[in-house]
């Protein structure tokens, strides 16, 4: 199948990259959120993404305005899916919702749309059944800041028509992704299975006492040499799905995880410190204390 039109539905952080990064190569998009204030963030996000392209890519002022004349917004799940090839998911990693998501979009979805789930936790047979389409069903999960770190790992559940995972390979490719086969499902797949223990690990030093946000992330960056320590990472992907995948493993029996929940919860986003995307989270940006020359001097 080639795909033309490209549905994404979600705008948060990763919903907005996916978007402009589909349309900065070259397809027409639509992005689906519930409200017309939701959709009016995911502009101005996309407006900064704008930015970083030009800085980064070192795209021009056309290519960028281009992208943007490319995708259509919408808060009506049918209007937003009625022409499109391929939906792909980037709601709240909560189960709950996207149970609810993918039982209303089968009701309006045309037969020829193929369904792939960004998220990062759960496995696509957790959902197969509730899209009315299994076959066509599966995962296609994205980094964070995608026009740079442009891994995409598709993932196939046991019901997946295989032309559909090589299908959407394909997609992958041509939005500029270095596509990264899964032939079986695994919880956070390749990379969150490597990156999310990390995360944690930090976050339970944070919540048990045991250090500060500096000293982990300075004791990581020193240590290994890597540019940003799990506190930093944790801004740029957000607090608010860190607490929702603390949230999902309390309720799954994991006492731990309530005592981190509610440290994210009443000390960050309560707060309104949800990371990057609101200047503030556990670094106070555009100019975070571990960037400074002196972070790493003791």
């Amino acid at each position: 199948m080639v795909f033309q039109q490209i549905t994404v539905a979600g705008c948060g952080v990763l919903g907005s990259q996916i978007a402009f990064q589909t349309a900065f190569k070259g397809f027409d998009v639509t992005v689906y959120d519930l409200n017309e204030e939701a959709l009016s963030k995911a502009k101005e996000r996309i407006l900064k993404l704008m930015n970083m392209y030009q800085k980064d890519l070192r795209a021009s002022q056309q290519d960028v305005e281009n992208a943007f004349h490319r995708i259509y917004f919408s808060s009506d799940l049918e209007e937003a899916v009625a022409q499109a090839d391929l939906l792909i998911e980037a709601v709240p990693e909560v189960i709950q919702i996207k149970t609810e998501f993918y039982k209303q979009l089968a009701k309006v979805a045309p037969p020829k749309t193929i369904f792939a789930t960004n998220s990062s936790t759960f496995l696509p047979s957790q959902f197969a059944e509730f899209t009315g389409r299994p076959e066509k069903f599966l995962a296609l999960h994205f980094a964070n800041s995608i026009w740079i770190h442009n891994t995409a790992e598709v993932m196939q559940h046991p019901g997946t028509d295989k032309e559909v995972f090589k299908d959407v390979i394909a997609f992958a490719e041509k939005i500029g992704m270095v596509p990264l086969p899964l032939y079986k499902e695994q919880p956070g797949y390749i990379l969150n299975s490597l990156l999310v223990p990390f995360l944690e690990a930090a976050q339970f030093l944070l919540v048990n006492e045991i250090a500060d946000v500096a000293t982990i992330d300075k004791t990581w960056m020193i240590a290994t040499g890597a540019p940003a320590g799990p506190f930093a990472i944790l801004d740029t992907i957000g607090v608010n799905t860190a607490y929702n995948i603390a949230k999902e493993k309390a309720k799954a029996g994991h006492p731990e995880y309530e005592k981190l929940a509610n440290m994210l919860k009443t000390q960050y986003m309560d707060k309104g410190k949800l990371g990057r995307q609101s200047n503030e989270g556990f670094y106070t940006y555009p100019n975070p204390r571990f960037r400074q020359p002196d972070f790493l001097k003791g």
